[in-house]
């Protein structure tokens, strides 16, 4: 029997005068309605799940959206109920707490069991989470799921939900302060993963549990007595630790229960915080102490906000104890956490928790080599809000600053996996590698084991991990590709002067020039930060330098091109012009430019006439044929302005092999349009072929290349 709102009005309006009763009277029935004929697990009706849900919520004393949220939590996932109808009812801010819990259960479906990713997933689940009430309702949700399971005839349907609830909600309530929650959802779920032990502990609690009906009153009854005297005001009470706690405690310290001494704890609070150091002085007067118990939480809380003073005496009877220390105030928080804020009173006066300083604290990245526990105790926080988690393939979450690109995400996963990415998917769509992410996102990336990191990633990269590599790459790309000139300008050097040139020779003379490795020796030449000269002297004293080099370009008259340029060289060192283009098959050479490298250009081309009267800048070059490459073309096209040509010009060049890259609009009127044509071939031959077949297409007035001219 559901019954009806009266007994949650009744507790509501014990702490909430300005309860709207009839509000929620409304969000009842309207519950109750649209859960009619649907039956838990238990065989009760549905609804008495979202009625549990509330008076748990109640228990917090949270204020009247949270209420009617639960209430209504599961219209919109499991009924035909809408969130416009819940935004019509009942307002904006119940329909977005009601979307938000739909959301997080839908996400907990794809959660991982191991606790790395248990961890990625609270975070995930803060990160969503743009009302902490979201949150609290979820628990609540989640702390009744626990307390009926027992009715979920499926064994492995159980283990499932009791490691999701071990390994994300208890942590999360954890997180958030929620002690009575957290303890709840620990020991429901231990008594499902580890029923053996979880009953041995209970059976050894049971028998202390008879001495301890006398001893706990007993005990607390004489530490009141100790600080009373000293004119403390105070109330004591203890307790016996649950059993989850104390199997994580024999787990940590590896040791059976009977050698655990203190599976009793006292709570003793106090007025305010100089009573809290008054009792705990007292209490160390009056008592031994257990070394490396105690712990200040009070002038440094925990991250979620957690405030006392703990410490572990040998106490009444030399039974050894925990005693917390701690005001009204503080255990308020410490049983409720964040439910402490986010009460009736703070809603009504505008209060926005989530802006505390501890709930922006609560989420950071997990670093690489740390492990959940390590995190949980250690890891760095950030603002959970400025954060965005996608999904690897693979269903593991990656955590990225707002903003982060693809390129963010392939180098969370390993540098490798950035430095030959090419191309990604995102939730199965072909995007471009800048695209942002977004929360939620699933991503692929796509590589190639011979893909290199570009220089323009870097404008557009969030994340410190993929700046830096990329900058580590390009810098080592860098001194690749300058020594490659700098040892052609060597030797072009040495042979000038008729001097042989070893590179072992060199290796003992790296020193003199200050670096480490002869290939630094290259980059500085290549760079032009060290003339070749200086390197001929210091292997060469003897040499005449003036007089030694025109006797030998006397002798040896031209030579066979020492620098290999690769069709697809684009690189820091070597680039292709775009004045001209050049292609594999073409006769080609190279323009040397201090701190820039080298420029290929085609023979003949008119950019070459700048450089006449300084003969030192020009370099032998020639292509590298035994690792062909799709190099760059341009075309300056002219095209029917009609239906389909475009297409029928497309086609035809795909057809023929070859790939548009860059297409630039010149000129258009009602007869002809005019563009430029960026595509990719093979060499100069290749390019001849499609020129030609584009010459007979029926669209194409005109083709020619770029710098036919």
């Amino acid at each position: 029997m559901i019954g009806t709102a009266d007994p949650l009005i009744q507790r509501m309006s014990a702490y909430d005068p300005a309860l709207d009763a009839d509000r929620l009277k409304h969000a009842f029935e309207f519950g109750k309605a649209a859960h009619d004929g649907q039956v838990r697990a238990s065989g009760e009706p549905y609804f008495t799940h979202c009625v549990a849900v509330a008076n748990i919520l109640i228990d917090m004393r949270l204020d009247e959206e949270s209420v009617i949220t639960a209430l209504l939590h599961d219209t919109v996932e499991d009924c035909d109920v809408t969130l416009q109808a819940l935004d019509d009812e009942f307002g904006g801010d119940v329909a977005q707490l009601v979307d938000g819990v739909t959301k997080l259960s839908r996400i907990a479906i794809q959660s991982s069991p191991s606790s790395a990713q248990a961890e990625n997933f609270r975070k995930l689940l803060l990160a969503m989470s743009e009302d902490v009430r979201v949150l609290l309702v979820k628990l609540a949700d989640r702390t009744h799921n626990m307390r009926t399971l027992s009715f979920i005839r499926k064994p492995e349907k159980q283990l499932r939900i009791a490691r999701e609830t071990m390994d994300i909600y208890a942590p999360l309530a954890e997180r958030i302060g929620l002690t009575q929650i957290q303890t709840e959802l620990e020991d429901s779920a231990f008594e499902i993963l580890n029923g053996e032990m979880r009953q041995s502990i209970m059976t050894r609690l049971q028998f202390l549990a008879s001495e301890a009906e006398i001893l706990i009153p007993t005990i607390a009854v004489e530490l009141q007595s100790i600080l009373e005297v000293v004119d403390i005001e105070c109330s004591v009470t203890g307790r016996l630790k649950s059993p989850y706690s104390i199997w994580r405690k024999m787990q940590s310290k590896a040791i059976t229960m009977d050698q655990l001494a203190d599976i009793m704890a006292f709570r003793v609070l106090v007025p305010n915080i100089e009573d809290c150091y008054r009792a705990l002085g007292q209490l160390h007067q009056n008592y031994p102490t257990v070394m490396g118990r105690f712990k200040d939480y009070i002038s440094t809380p925990k991250r979620n906000g957690y405030r006392s003073l703990h410490t572990g005496v040998l106490g009444p009877q030399n039974n050894r104890i925990e005693v917390q220390i701690r005001t009204p105030e503080m255990h308020e928080f410490a049983e409720n956490g964040v439910a402490a804020h986010w009460n009736y009173k703070h809603v009504q006066a505008g209060a926005n928790v989530p802006k505390f300083k501890w709930i922006q604290e609560l989420v950071g990245l997990l670093d690489e080599e740390a492990g959940a526990d390590e995190f949980l105790e250690h890891t760095k926080m950030d603002l959970y809000h400025d954060q965005v988690f996608c999904f690897t393939p693979r269903g593991d979450l990656i955590g990225l600053p707002k903003g982060a690109t693809a390129v963010d995400f392939a180098y969370a996963v390993h540098t490798q996996i950035g430095e030959t990415c090419v191309g990604v998917r995102i939730n199965g769509k072909t995007r471009q590698l800048a695209t942002e992410l977004e929360n939620g996102d699933q991503i692929e990336i796509l590589t190639a084991h011979d893909a290199k990191p570009r220089a323009e990633w870097e404008n557009f990269v969030q994340t410190g991990r993929a700046k830096s590599a990329i900058r580590r790459y390009l810098r080592a790309q860098r001194v690749t590709e300058f020594s490659r000139i700098g040892k052609t300008l060597i030797e072009k050097t040495f042979r000038e002067h008729d001097r042989p040139f070893r590179s072992r020779a060199l290796a003992s003379a790296v020193a003199a020039f200050g670096v480490s490795r002869v290939e630094e020796i290259f980059a500085l030449v290549g760079e032009d930060r060290l003339s070749p000269l200086r390197v001929l002297e210091k292997l060469h004293p003897d040499v005449n330098i003036d007089q030694d080099a025109q006797e030998a370009r006397k002798r040896n008259g031209s030579r066979a091109p020492q620098l290999k340029i690769r069709g697809d060289n684009t690189g820091t060192a070597v680039t292709i012009a775009r004045c001209c283009h050049p292609l594999p098959g073409e006769s080609i050479v190279g323009i040397f430019t201090t701190g820039k490298g080298v420029t290929v250009h085609k023979v003949g081309c008119a950019t070459l006439s700048k450089f006449t009267d300084a003969p030192e800048l020009w370099m032998d070059v020639s292509w590298e044929t035994d690792r062909p490459r799709m190099v760059s073309a341009k075309l300056v096209t002219v095209l029917s302005n009609e239906p389909g040509s475009l297409a029928s010009l497309a086609t035809v060049i795909s057809q023929q092999g070859g790939n548009i890259s860059n297409l630039y609009l010149v000129d258009r009127n009602p007869d002809f349009f005019q563009f430029d044509l960026e595509l990719e071939v093979k060499d100069v031959e290749h390019m001849r072929a499609i020129i030609a077949v584009l010459q007979a297409n029926k669209y194409v007035e005109s083709v020619k290349r770029a710098d036919s001219d």
